[in-house]
């Protein structure tokens, strides 16, 4: 009987664990290489033209003319941007508006996933649903709406307003007759109604979120935390925000980011780029841009500097919390 035996692999042409492991080690670059490509052509690509635009003195006159070579600016039209008194105007609006609105939308976004983590699974359901709502309609949509709501005639505040007792309307308020009130003239009372309808429509992303990390949390580190005698308010501050410090992190920045870029609920509300005083710096950067004259390299180096202000913001916020999950 004839016995059929496997020579021997060469130590040289045998594969070991090593050499397969740096065999397989640019698969994952592979994979993540058609993202990378989508990434540099939606983003990159758009975010460096405006960058070039930025080191131009670029007008409409000379795109309507078909000029080829246009004028080298340089750092001029940062220069430009950075001198201009009614800038540090904008900036200081911008940083204000944000700040409220991060600290507003954080506050209520906790309280309503905390209240959503409390709710039976079909009430939960439910809530949720219902607050999703404002996440899911488009900003335009929801600024028409709370434009109308504000409207000077026909609006639900103004009605609610006059159907107040002109007594104590007019004690209170000082007037009686509220049609025809705008609403939106006065600066403080624009932003305060542009921090009502920024935060209504970023809440429920948040609740969400807080939602889903308070579901990671152990039931028994909170039961332990009662036990011990420690209330409602301790055990969040102990237990359950400790814990949920990353989440609060991520949405923090993601908040500052979306609050620092507002513009289209802004502009609906205040009907364009007429309002100088409620300025911020997106509607800064548009209406150097596009309105007459229109100077393109000016607004695009307003718009490269809101991105730097955003990520020099979001770069320290997250070096300090690599600090803290490392301590």
């Amino acid at each position: 009987m004839t016995t059929l035996t496997k020579a021997p692999e060469s130590a040289a042409g045998r594969e070991t664990p090593v050499r397969r492991r740096r065999r397989l080690d640019h698969v994952p670059y592979l994979l993540l290489l058609p993202c990378a490509l989508v990434i540099g052509v939606l983003l990159l690509w758009p975010l460096g033209q405006v960058v070039v635009m930025s080191l131009y003195d670029l007008d409409s006159v000379r795109q309507v003319r078909g000029e080829r070579e246009w004028p080298w600016a340089g750092l001029g039209n940062y220069a430009e941007i950075l001198g201009d008194p009614f800038f540090r105007t904008v900036l200081r609006n911008t940083v204000l508006f944000a700040a409220a609105n991060v600290v507003l939308t954080m506050i209520l976004g906790t309280l309503v996933g905390l209240l959503l983590n409390r709710l039976g699974r079909r009430m939960a359901t439910f809530v949720g649903s219902c607050v999703m709502l404002a996440w899911a309609t488009p900003a335009l949509t929801g600024a028409i709406v709370w434009k109308w709501i504000f409207d000077d005639t026909s609006g639900l505040v103004t009605w609610f307003f006059n159907a107040l007792p002109d007594g104590l309307s007019g004690a209170l308020f000082g007037r009686a007759n509220w049609t025809g009130y705008g609403w939106f003239n006065d600066p403080l009372l624009f932003f305060a109604i542009l921090t009502l309808v920024v935060v209504w429509h970023s809440f429920p992303f948040i609740a969400v979120s807080v939602l889903a990390g308070l579901k990671s949390v152990p039931s028994e580190l909170h039961e332990a935390a009662r036990v011990d005698g420690a209330g409602p308010w301790r055990v969040f501050w102990s237990v359950t925000s400790p814990l949920l410090r990353p989440v609060f992190g991520i949405l923090v920045v993601l908040s500052t980011i979306w609050d620092f870029k507002v513009f289209t609920q802004q502009y609906a509300l205040a009907g364009g780029t007429q309002d100088r005083s409620t300025y911020m710096l997106s509607i800064y950067s548009y209406a150097t841009a596009f309105s007459p004259p229109p100077k393109y390299g000016l607004g695009s180096a307003a718009a490269v500097i809101l991105t730097l202000i955003l990520l020099v913001v979001t770069g320290f916020y997250i070096r300090a919390l690599l600090k803290q999950e490392e301590l």
